[in-house]
């Protein structure tokens, strides 16, 4: 059986938003490439609009994760790349992404501004490593 433990290492300041330290136990580890905001036939979801394609990135991980045999409270690690990442825009990232790890203990994450992505419609990717049995 899994197990994810979250720690609160003393000396670190607790952010609700995330885990410092993800300590996972389990029988196999998925690895989710960058998902970005588009739908099943490759078409770009919230063109300009950043919430909303965060949501279909995070949706575009739970279709992932599913595949897997897995769900959002398997994820122990997420890297989100944000085009032109200005300190503004962490709320409105925080606010489409928190929902889909409500109730639950946050992954680690780490957020990196890029100058671009692999198309230039796409403003957010996110990738993913989880742990299930």
């Amino acid at each position: 059986m899994s197990k994810l433990d979250h720690l609160r290492p003393s000396g670190l300041h607790h952010n609700p938003a995330y885990s410092h330290v993800v300590v996972a136990s389990g029988a196999r580890t998925i690895y989710i490439s960058g998902q970005v905001s588009t739908d099943e036939e490759g078409r770009v979801v919230g063109a300009g609009d950043l919430a909303a394609q965060t949501t279909q990135v995070m949706q575009n991980l739970g279709m992932a994760l599913k595949a897997a045999g897995a769900s959002y409270s398997n994820i122990v690690k997420i890297t989100t790349f944000v085009v032109g990442y200005k300190p503004e825009l962490r709320p409105i990232i925080g606010k489409a992404r928190s929902a889909f790890f409500e109730g639950m203990e946050p992954p680690a994450s780490t957020l990196v501004g890029v100058t671009a992505l692999a198309a230039p419609e796409w403003l957010i990717e996110i990738e993913a490593v989880a742990v299930a049995d």
